[in-house]
């Protein structure tokens, strides 16, 4: 195998969630472009046309279908229909979350739990229903955040709370599954991309994030995509249990 094979998803089957807009839709994109077809599930329906059809532009094979992620009977019934249409599952990629930014002093027990119940519970109810199929040589990638391991820049303590719980996640999973399964499990911690989420970011926050990053920008989704690709793919394939920043210097600086 070459160098530039490792990097092929060739016959290989993902899943994305969230896949609606936003990030899901570059990684979906993104995973298909390098050879996958791709899974793609999330609770507005009517928005996964536009990324099916991206995918099959690609030229591969989609199969879409509603997912609420805090679900885990519905987790179960995703994965098994993904399956059962696409032959296989080698790829998750935990996209689906939600992020809030209230006051630490204000923030209702409802509010708190709805972060907790997508962003951490939703993957752990992915990843155990994608790990039941998975054959050896799967990837799980959970999608963490800067916010995990540094301050916001806006009052949310349950997204940071989510994000950083993600980190421990993935290092026991990886260790329960590595030797036993065969299966890898990543984080992958984006900075500051356009999405819904930070679409709702003010503009003076947003021009103090961009100061704050050594690289002086936010990043493209297609760059985070394509460090998605990388941990998907076989040039991975001794990387399990880590955090990968796509931050451009957040974290270190």
């Amino acid at each position: 195998m070459s160098i530039l094979d490792r990097f092929k998803l060739d016959g290989k089957v993902a899943i994305v969630t969230g896949a609606s807009s936003g990030l899901g839709v570059a990684f979906a994109q993104a995973l298909a472009e390098a050879g996958a077809d791709v899974a793609i599930g999330a609770r507005r329906v009517d928005r996964l046309e536009e990324t099916k059809a991206l995918v099959e532009a690609a030229g591969r094979r989609c199969y879409s279908a509603p997912l609420d992620v805090t679900d885990p009977d519905r987790c179960r019934d995703f994965v098994t229909e993904a399956h059962e249409a696409l032959g296989r599952v080698d790829i998750l990629l935990n996209n689906a979350g939600v992020g809030t930014a209230y006051p630490a002093s204000k923030e209702t027990p409802e509010q708190f739990k709805q972060v907790i119940d997508v962003n951490v519970q939703g993957v752990y109810w992915m990843a155990q229903a994608a790990g039941a199929v998975m054959e050896r040589g799967g990837a799980i990638i959970n999608l963490g955040s800067v916010l995990g391991e540094m301050h916001g820049f806006l009052p949310q303590a349950a997204y940071s709370a989510s994000k950083a719980a993600l980190v421990g996640l993935t290092r026991d999973l990886s260790h329960q599954w590595a030797g036993r399964k065969g299966i890898r499990v990543m984080c992958l911690e984006p900075g500051f991309f356009p999405s819904e989420m930070s679409d709702e970011i003010p503009d003076m926050v947003a021009e103090g994030v961009k100061q704050f990053t050594p690289l002086g920008r936010f990043g493209d989704p297609m760059e985070l995509a394509a460090a998605a690709v990388f941990l998907a793919s076989d040039a991975a394939s001794y990387v399990t249990g880590s955090t990968l920043k796509c931050d451009g210097g957040m974290v270190g600086h």
